[in-house]
């Protein structure tokens, strides 16, 4: 059985345009041409498109994609590493949904005015970006040795470590936007804990004195990815955490 380019447009939702561009560059070719210059797909090449497709969502790029798909020749063997990377990743967000499911409450539980400080919980997901600590540009400018301490350390991190420690500082950023909603002072012992648990986090991949630390903080806010990933928890987390840092610095770090 063979489908027209305007079937696999409509089943894959992978535009007519797109299809002949990974014809073109020989990523996806047709099973065949017919007379009349349309293209047709038999079942192997569906098979195909579906692992392109599925490599495009881990972000690889086409040419990346063709030179695995040329080189392999279990596809069952290849389906089945794609099949557990989705697994993994929907485990990971699914623990992120639980646990701004648990903020959520507790916040409506204090004041359901506070609910207007912290933004939509699916903006958590988009854009959060897993290395930004360890990958700091403040870090690898003013501290190259440091920066260099914290690749290495970095390097020796499996799958399971990264996805830990992601869910480790998602956690950490909302226990302290509950903070901040509640009016909580950045010298607080409760926040303090906070920033401590924090700055231990920090020295698994290196260990700043009181300017580094402040630095970093300071970091979170001027660097717009930063900031773009605290402030998609809580509107005014970045400063927030910058604060306490300082106030961590001054008394323990000095």
């Amino acid at each position: 059985m063979a489908w027209s380019i305007a079937d696999v447009a409509r089943m894959s939702g992978v535009t007519s345009r797109t299809l002949r561009h990974y014809d073109e560059i020989g990523l996806l070719p047709p099973a065949w041409t017919g007379a009349n210059g349309h293209r047709y797909y038999e079942e192997a090449d569906l098979l195909r498109l579906q692992q392109i497709l599925l490599m495009r969502e881990l972000d690889l790029g086409l040419r990346e994609i063709q030179a695995v798909l040329d080189s392999q020749v279990d596809q069952v063997a290849v389906l089945r590493e794609h099949h557990q990377r989705l697994l993994a990743e929907r485990n990971r967000l699914e623990t992120l949904a639980r646990t701004v499911g648990r903020t959520i409450a507790e916040l409506e539980d204090k004041d359901n005015d506070t609910m207007t400080k912290i933004n939509r919980p699916e903006n958590l997901f988009e854009g959060f970006e897993p290395s930004s600590a360890e990958e700091d540009a403040e870090v690898r400018e003013r501290w190259p040795e440091a920066w260099a301490e914290s690749r290495q350390a970095v390097g020796t991190m499996t799958d399971a470590d990264t996805e830990q420690w992601q869910r480790e500082v998602t956690a950490q950023m909302i226990r302290l936007a509950e903070f901040m909603v509640a009016g909580t002072p950045v010298d607080d012992p409760a926040v303090q804990a906070e920033v401590d648990a924090h700055y231990q986090g920090i020295c698994r991949f290196w260990t700043p004195n009181a300017c580094g630390y402040k630095g970093l903080g300071q970091t979170y806010v001027d660097d717009p990815r930063f900031r773009a990933n605290y402030d998609k928890i809580a509107d005014g987390l970045a400063v927030y955490q910058r604060d306490a840092m300082v106030v961590y610095a001054d008394a323990r770090l000095s």
